[in-house]
């Protein structure tokens, strides 16, 4: 495959649950108001999901959306990845419901666990795994249901989350198209400043740790804002330069949907101006995995990216983790 064949996006999808959460809603369920949420973090709108939705139904309708796309048969997939850190269940993986969703009885299956950047970590797990030889048709999937796990006490995060899936089908395409590089970081050091304390080895649920309400979203939002940006732009020097490609021929960045603020500040650290860079976190809120697999179908649909574009992924999230993608559509 090297020099000839590399794996590249033949298909994306999405979805959103129908019911619309405005700003105007949430003046009702905590002390907050439109312009200061718009003002801060740049939202409008985010979609809830339904009681019956959980993470693999929502990836299910994406995945279907992105196969249909790629006229790819759900039995020809050989793999799926999802990304999410709201699973159906703890185990077994929220991949392996999807794949029963979809009766893609011939796929692997298993979940990844990088917050916000998961979808990128999974393209680049897909990315190997193609290049390698090891698999023809890979599915990443990124959902979450962020809104099961947000505290609507607490002003400073009720805010910002909503509820997505994207999705996006790869297979091996002819140079130039296709993943032309990815870079892949991590800080474990910084983890306690966005998590959920609550449900696992450390903290296993309790009567205690329900009454301390630590089964929710917590983020230190100032000291996450201070690495979100110089990560992301990072990431970004680090993936042009290992692919020898520069800015400038950057027809579209789809950084991470997390506020306005941190968008913004990845794009000027980059040397992009904001007319090259994709943003609707006004629609949808920060959907953790979910942002950049929304943007990119949603940025394709709209013929930002049309064939032969070249398209910078980057997010940040809790690990922290963070990491960037460059493909040739």
């Amino acid at each position: 495959m090297a020099g000839l064949w590399q794996a590249g996006v033949v298909g994306t999808g999405m979805y959103v649950p129908e019911k619309v959460l405005t700003n105007a809603d949430l003046e009702k369920i905590v002390e907050t108001n439109d312009e200061w949420i718009t003002t801060r973090v740049g939202i409008k709108e985010r979609h809830i999901a339904a009681p019956e939705e959980t993470v693999s139904t929502l990836g299910a309708r994406a995945a279907r959306q992105a196969l249909e796309e790629a006229d790819i048969p759900p039995e020809e997939v050989d793999l799926i990845i999802t990304a999410t850190i709201t699973p159906d269940v703890p185990w077994p993986a929220s991949a392996c419901f999807i794949q029963r969703h979809l009766g893609a009885k011939q796929a692997a299956a298993f979940d990844i666990q990088a917050a916000c950047s998961g979808f990128i970590y999974g393209l680049a797990m897909a990315r190997a795994f193609i290049n390698n030889g090891m698999y023809r048709t890979i599915l990443v999937v990124a959902s979450e249901v962020l809104t099961r796990i947000t505290d609507w006490q607490d002003r400073n995060t009720a805010i910002l989350f909503g509820d997505a899936a994207g999705a996006a089908v790869l297979r091996p395409v002819e140079a130039p198209r296709g993943i032309l590089g990815t870079y892949l970081g991590a800080d474990g050091s910084k983890s306690e400043l966005l998590e959920m304390p609550g449900g696992g080895s450390r903290h296993p649920a309790s009567h205690e740790t329900v009454d301390n309400r630590l089964h929710y979203i917590k983020m230190k939002g100032n000291e996450v804002f201070k690495y979100a940006g110089r990560a992301m732009a990072h990431a970004n020097k680090r993936v042009l330069e290992d692919t020898g490609i520069s800015i400038e021929q950057v027809d579209l960045l789809i950084p991470h949907q997390a506020n306005t603020r941190i968008i913004e500040a990845a794009a000027r650290l980059s040397h992009l101006p904001m007319e090259r860079v994709y943003r609707n976190i006004e629609k949808y809120g920060n959907t953790s995995a979910a942002t950049t697999a929304v943007a990119l179908h949603e940025a394709r649909r709209e013929g930002r990216l049309g064939p032969g574009a070249i398209c910078l992924l980057v997010a940040f999230g809790g690990g922290f983790t963070w990491g960037s993608c460059l493909m040739r559509l």
